[in-house]
């Protein structure tokens, strides 16, 4: 059990991160310089990164919730 949960945090952990590292990617495609005022290039880089981890973790929050309803769900015909 205290195993389990240890795996748990070790999966939600790399998750997370791997989902934000995905979106981090996937905004490098965006062209959001237009939108943004000229000689703000720190601010635009710190929306970026805010993006990335909001896009990452609610998307790895996803993934684990349905890692874990799917593991849940056997206990439904028990």
């Amino acid at each position: 059990m205290i195993n389990d949960f240890g795996q748990i945090a070790l999966l939600g952990i790399l998750s997370h991160l791997l989902f934000i590292g995905i979106s981090w990617w996937a905004l490098q495609a965006l062209r959001l310089d237009k939108l943004i005022k000229a000689n703000h290039v720190f601010q635009a880089r710190l929306l970026y990164i805010l993006l990335a981890i909001f896009i990452g973790s609610s998307v790895g929050n996803f993934f684990l919730d349905y890692l874990q309803w799917s593991r849940q769900l056997p206990m439904l015909f028990n």
